[in-house]
């Protein structure tokens, strides 16, 4: 089984693409995995074009977790950092899906320039604000005093376009539906909620030094086009599309070949673009 221990703690993680002569990506979602037979649920331009690192938060599948330890997206981002530094190589692609996954690729970009090589993200956000952090809060609530499904119902009506909700709302809700990984975990989930929080990386972002792309969904009412404008103005190298059509779940054959396409689009461009250099060598001399 593969894990690395951090701290006294477990992680879990995969390798998926290893020794094919791929780049090398980890990618993280919002509050679950892609682990134990989830890699599909990633773009399938990211399975056939990489090596994939993809691993269990703490609390959640196969990795533990304490309740004294720091939950914020610095601490889940160490975490990254460790792992990549277990695996050795880099710098590496970060891909953050929905949510938390792209709040701690930041932290990880600002902490540890040396591992990252881009970062992709949706669903994301600078800080949380009133709006942001009340929805969060009532999540972790309902989760908490009514139950799992109360809060699965909640928070697949609110994550879906109504029409992809209306004709999958049977395969999205129930234990192997939506957000299955916090069945049994209110817990970790709290945790997790109490990360996506505290997240504020607003005076540090101008800190992050590699190619970025943010995707604004039009129609998401949890991190609407607000949370994620404010994110990718203050990237110094960001690039940006805005899909009027998608929620905070991208979700859809059409819109998953159009993922398929603006990722292939996004790192094609990389290809010719030299590593951040500069940024790997400034962190290597303020640990010597």
């Amino acid at each position: 089984m593969p894990e690395v221990n951090i701290d006294g703690r477990r992680l879990h993680f995969e390798v998926h693409g290893a020794g094919e002569d791929r780049p090398r990506m980890i990618a993280m979602g919002g509050w679950g995995t892609f682990c134990h037979g989830r890699l599909g649920d990633l773009p399938r331009a990211v399975v056939a074009d990489f090596e994939v690192v993809v691993f269990d938060y703490r609390g959640l599948g196969e990795s533990d977790d304490r309740p004294e330890a720091e939950a914020s997206t610095r601490s889940y981002a160490d975490d990254v950092a460790a792992l990549l530094d277990h695996l050795g190589g880099g710098p590496v692609h970060v891909l953050g899906m929905v949510g938390m996954g792209a709040c701690v690729g930041q932290e990880l970009a600002i902490r540890r320039p040396d591992l990252v090589r881009s970062l992709f993200q949706t669903g994301s956000w600078a800080y949380a604000d009133p709006a942001l952090t009340d929805q969060l809060t009532m999540m972790r609530r309902v989760h908490q005093e009514l139950g799992f499904e109360a809060f699965q119902m909640l928070c697949a009506s609110l994550s879906f376009t109504p029409a992809f909700y209306g004709r999958h709302r049977h395969r999205l809700l129930g234990p192997d539906g939506a957000w299955g990984d916090l069945v049994g975990r209110a817990d970790a989930h709290a945790r997790l909620v109490a990360a996506c929080l505290d997240h504020d990386t607003r005076d540090r972002l101008d800190q992050v030094r590699v190619p970025c792309f943010v995707l604004h969904a039009g129609r998401d009412p949890i991190t609407t086009v607000d949370h994620t404008g404010l994110l990718a103005d203050l990237l110094p190298d960001c690039h940006t599309e805005t899909w009027a059509d998608t929620s905070h779940v991208i979700a859809g054959k059409e819109q998953k070949l159009r993922l398929d396409a603006l990722l292939r689009s996004f790192y094609d461009g990389l290809a010719a673009v030299p590593a951040p250099e500069a940024a790997v060598a400034a962190h290597r001399a303020s640990e010597v």
